[in-house]
């Protein structure tokens, strides 16, 4: 059977060649994606050997990938969850968990967060009765500031949950001193920003936890999933319960009584002895991935810095090529930072002699993909209007990021041709309207 399997793994490499050759980068005719996964032989052996194993649950796969990615952050725990949306969810529920006394968040108090955005960084905090706290952010980074937060702080704020934008740092650590300071608990969003530093420190490591997706936009892809991390074990303990359906017992599915007391708890008003598997401690769900997911996820983790690398260098060069262009805000790093990029934002300045739908019009035409800031301003959106949420200031850059910014791609599978091609076709188009002016 030994000999049979190894000979089929060789079938699917042998395959994942075949199948990757083709044309070459044609220019106006090959698709530039904004975002996608990058794929090798490695991976499609990967998923092919957790197939044949029948890895259809989350099981050895699953706790390896935790545990080296855990490691990998710098954090003490992760649990794998079915998306990054799931992660959020599980991260800011976790927050509200009765196990945490008197600090837990209640229905009514107040979580600061970002206006422009993804909504999955949002929704958790109206879906367990919370009140969202919109702060502004600054052109040019798409991040908020510790200023801003800190202008948000009210007697009824208990926590802050902000995302790196697009793989740009927020101002990490003032804002974790100041929620230590006003006694906050801090969600990252690190989703867009593995890799990402900040004074020299991974994102990801400055919150009471964080969270991370493997769509195959972001920097690892399993496909779909998701993963919270933290450095504080009673809060991955809640995570944990409030992803395993919110039973109590700690181990794992397919185990019977490894911690040798299964039958000898008793918890509530159950009666003595009752099936610790079956005790639950929590209103949760399932949002377990499995181990064909965690399998390929293994084997991206080995590319992780490559892969980062690739983003930065990718970046860097589209940078560089549109240095100094008229009517187009370039995107910046926030100081301190070593920004291991999501995408390239570009907004269209206010006495530009075109629109951003102009320019975007003229990138897709040339099969450029192009993408929104996510929702841009969210309270603008038929979703959040008639919902209870608090603005602090004003929301004009994100308003301006409605309007008039978009991004594009910097991905790993992006060629320099690509890439040039890219700027090249900003250029023209920039060019070409100018001088018509």
């Amino acid at each position: 059977m030994t000999d049979r399997r190894t000979s089929i793994l060789d079938d699917v490499r042998a395959y994942h060649a075949e199948a990757g050759t083709g044309r070459g980068f044609v220019p106006g005719e090959t698709e530039i994606w904004p975002s996608g996964a990058v794929l090798d032989a490695d991976d499609r052996v990967a998923l092919a050997a957790a197939a044949l194993d029948l890895k259809i649950a989350a099981g050895g796969a699953s706790r390896t990938f935790e545990s080296r990615f855990a490691r990998k952050l710098g954090r003490r725990k992760a649990h794998l969850t079915n998306s990054g949306s799931s992660a959020n969810l599980l991260a800011l529920s976790a927050l509200t968990s009765p196990q945490l006394g008197e600090r837990r968040l209640r229905p009514g108090d107040e979580v600061i967060t970002v206006a422009a955005g993804f909504p999955t960084t949002v929704n958790p905090i109206l879906q367990n009765g919370l009140v969202p706290v919109f702060v502004d952010i600054e052109l040019g980074t798409y991040n908020t500031t510790a200023e801003r937060v800190a202008a948000a702080v009210s007697d009824r704020t208990r926590a802050i949950m902000v995302a790196h934008a697009l793989g740009n740092p927020f101002e990490a650590t003032e804002i974790a001193r100041l929620a230590e300071e006003k006694d906050l608990f801090l969600v990252e969003d690190n989703c867009d920003a593995v890799g990402s530093t900040y004074d020299g420190r991974l994102t990801g490591t400055f919150g009471d936890l964080t969270t991370v997706s493997f769509y195959p936009a972001h920097h690892l892809t399993m496909g779909e999933g998701g993963c919270v991390l933290t450095a504080d074990l009673g809060l991955a303990r809640i995570v944990e319960s409030l992803r395993d359906w919110g039973r109590d017992c700690w181990c794992e599915p397919g185990e019977s009584n490894k911690c040798l007391k299964r039958f000898d708890y008793r918890l509530g008003d159950l009666p003595a002895g009752y099936d610790h598997k079956y005790i639950f401690s929590h209103v949760g769900y399932n949002l377990k991935t499995t181990d064909l997911q965690a399998a390929l996820g293994l084997s991206q983790l080995a590319k992780l810095d490559e892969f980062c690398a690739a983003r930065r260098r990718n970046w860097r060069r589209l940078r560089d090529a549109v240095d100094g262009l008229p009517h187009l805000l370039l995107p910046e790093a926030t100081p301190r930072s070593d920004p291991s990029w999501f995408g390239f934002a570009l907004t269209v300045t206010a006495d530009a002699p075109f629109t951003r739908a102009e320019l975007v019009s003229f990138l897709e035409e040339r099969k450029i993909g192009t993408r929104r800031l996510f929702a841009g301003n969210l309270t603008r959106h038929p979703a959040y209007q008639g919902q209870h949420y608090r603005v602090s200031g004003e929301l004009a850059n994100s308003d301006v990021v409605t309007e008039n910014t978009f991004w594009v791609g910097v991905y790993p599978g992006l060629t320099d041709e690509m890439i040039d091609y890219v700027s090249s076709s900003v250029k023209d188009f920039v060019g070409g309207r100018a001088a018509k002016r």
